[in-house]
């Protein structure tokens, strides 16, 4: 999927991936992707809450070797 920036949070424990998801979504303009990298086993169910809460659309997630990939679609 074509992404317009990427965010590495692989090693960050919650909440700090969804914080600097928030902080690198805020710098995008309306439309672009975000992709995000994390190894948080929570972060899957905290980025469907993100999604819900904020209005940033979660396309697309997936999971290889423990490594999280999201990507968002800035509202």
């Amino acid at each position: 999927m074509e992404f317009q920036k990427e965010l590495d949070a692989r090693g960050l424990n919650c909440p700090l991936p969804i914080l600097k998801a928030k902080k690198a979504l805020a710098e995008m303009a309306s439309g672009e992707i975000l992709r995000v990298t994390a190894t948080d086993p929570g972060s899957v169910r905290d980025f469907q809450a993100f999604a819900r809460q904020t209005g940033n659309e979660l396309v697309s997630h997936s999971e290889d070797n423990k490594e999280f990939t999201f990507f968002m679609k800035r509202k």
